[in-house]
């Protein structure tokens, strides 16, 4: 079989290649508020950013202000693209990479490690040829099309001896560690049902002036062999996550519904929407809704004592809630910066990263994510073991 390269699918579709990621906003510029604390002047791990999209743009921008991590490289199969880059980041020739010679990268001890920011079919490729080449690798979520890609990334950076995490930035914001909280802890109770939506129409770019269509039927995220997938990758996985780690459980069964199409056209290979319902070990249910035909960015949890909520819960904020006691109000911080400094001071410490950012947790949610399809497919309760 030919393997599919991210240049061959940029030339046979055109099409401009973003990561799987929702801009409505762009708080997560923001930077946290300035503190006393001394900075940290040791080393930082040199990060190269695989795809230049547009969340590569935000990804750029964490690393610039970031205090455990430098942008060292990049790769690109856009001459344009690398141009630029060099030019604004001051990165040296040398650590420029285009698709057919990433695996030289090998011989590269200016990068320690590779940022996938790639559609969702094309992920295991490179994290793959990322780990043989000895460099750690965070890839974007979802973490790959199936639940086998995923076992062979795990199995590929664990034989190369390589730390693998997954670009879940919302496991550090604070709005959302909080919501975490208060489900674990019980801190209102033990929780019994989670209500969780995440879907938009259009995707914002960064300079807020031009808006990528969603449903332009040249967008990658409408190719199935690409993208895995409709809303449920892109934007259903934030829904999954949230309930599983408000309850701290892994789901055990589900069922789920494809909602109306409405452009049979453009949404010939992906749902345009679908809802689904995940049963708990504990009792709790989640009910879940995700679509490309509708806006929707919400979270709600009640439990035997009260509840707690967000609105909007799962883009990029600034996000706002409440309990049944007081508002929810955390300042914005800038999500990229926050998060890999996390991963990238781990790996500076030699530390093993925790189980909710490495790959064994994109595998989860893409066992979950299959059941809800399969579910759908078959109109069957599915189990998850």
């Amino acid at each position: 079989m030919k393997k599919i390269t991210r240049r061959s699918f940029v030339n046979k579709f055109g099409l401009g290649v973003g990561a799987s990621v929702v801009l409505t906003t762009l708080p997560s510029f923001i930077a946290a508020p300035e503190n006393n604390e001394p900075q940290y002047t040791g080393k930082k791990m040199n990060v190269a950013l695989c795809g230049l999209g547009i969340y590569a743009k935000l990804l750029a921008e964490g690393i610039r202000v970031s205090e455990y991590c430098h942008l060292a490289g990049i790769v690109t199969g856009t001459p344009a693209k690398a141009a630029e880059w060099k030019a604004k980041y001051n990165i040296p020739e040398k650590n420029i990479y285009n698709y057919e010679n990433f695996d030289e990268i090998i011989n590269n001890k200016d990068i320690d490690l590779v940022y996938v920011v790639l559609p969702n079919g094309l992920h295991k490729e490179f994290v793959i040829r990322s780990a043989k080449a000895g460099k750690h690798v965070i890839t974007e979520k979802p973490m790959a099309n199936t639940v086998k890609d995923c076992e062979e990334m795990i199995k590929a950076c664990a034989d190369h001896k390589v730390q693998l995490a997954i670009g879940y930035r919302l496991h550090y914001e604070p709005t959302h560690l909080e919501i975490k909280r208060l489900g674990q802890e019980k801190v209102f109770g033990k929780v019994r049902y989670i209500e969780s939506s995440l879907g938009y129409k259009t995707y914002d770019t960064l300079d807020t002036t031009t808006i990528v269509d969603i449903n332009d039927r040249n967008e990658w995220r409408l190719n199935k062999k690409l993208s895995g997938g409709g809303p449920l990758m892109d934007l259903g996985i934030y829904c999954i996550q949230i309930s599983r780690y408000t309850l701290g459980e892994e789901p055990i069964a589900v069922t789920a519904q494809y909602g109306t199409v409405n452009n049979k056209n453009r949404f010939s290979e992906t749902e345009e929407s679908i809802s689904w319902q995940m049963e708990f070990p504990s009792g709790a249910t989640a009910n879940c809704n995700t679509s490309c035909g509708y806006n929707i960015d919400r979270f709600y949890a009640t439990a035997d004592e009260g509840f707690f909520e967000l609105s909007p819960a799962l883009s990029y904020g600034p996000y706002e809630g409440r309990t049944s006691q007081k508002q929810l109000k955390f300042p914005p911080i800038l999500q990229q910066k926050t998060q890999m400094d996390e991963i990238c001071k781990l790996l500076l410490e030699n530390k093993k990263l925790p189980n909710h950012i490495a790959g064994e947790e994109g595998l989860k949610d893409m066992k979950v994510i299959n059941a809800i399809y399969k579910a759908a497919d078959t109109g069957k309760k599915i189990s998850i073991s």
